[in-house]
């Protein structure tokens, strides 16, 4: 199973990237394809994705904060087998540094979201993935300039 590894600075405290990271309603805002998010219980999380042929999917995962403002990892619940974490690491008391890691089955991926395949599929992912952390980066960023 690949494994997709990518990293962003953030100009803002590792607490507060970790409170924007848990706005499951607000993963639309810089989540690629998904429309709609919600928690469901404790460590449940229910997104509603469009694929790229333009019908909706829905998508659960469980999420685990392993070490509360450092680690949070999450899995799929079901097909599409997806797994991965994040970390942040402080690099100063204004800046902050979010590893992502996520394993996913490149096959399981084309058959529940469409787009290419092969090699192009892992290339896809791989960009959407840089786009959404910029995303990201951008939203805390915006919500917490500092002065």
């Amino acid at each position: 199973m690949p494994t997709l590894e990518e990293q962003i600075d953030i100009t803002a405290p590792g607490d507060v990237v970790w409170d924007h990271l848990h706005q499951v309603e607000d993963y639309p805002r810089f989540v690629g394809g998904v429309r709609e998010a919600r928690r469901e219980g404790t460590s449940g999380v229910h997104m509603d994705l469009e694929t790229s042929g333009g019908t909706a999917r829905g998508l659960d995962a469980a999420t685990t904060d392993l070490r509360p403002n450092e680690t949070m990892t999450w899995r799929t619940t079901e097909t599409p087998h997806l797994s991965g974490s994040v970390s942040l690491l402080p690099i100063d008391s204004t800046h902050t540094r979010m590893q992502l890691r996520m394993d996913y089955d490149p096959g399981e991926a084309h058959n529940a979201f469409g787009g290419p395949k092969g090699f192009a599929q892992s290339s896809a992912i791989e960009r959407t993935v840089r786009e959404d952390l910029h995303q990201f980066k951008d939203l805390v960023e915006q919500a917490h300039p500092t002065t």
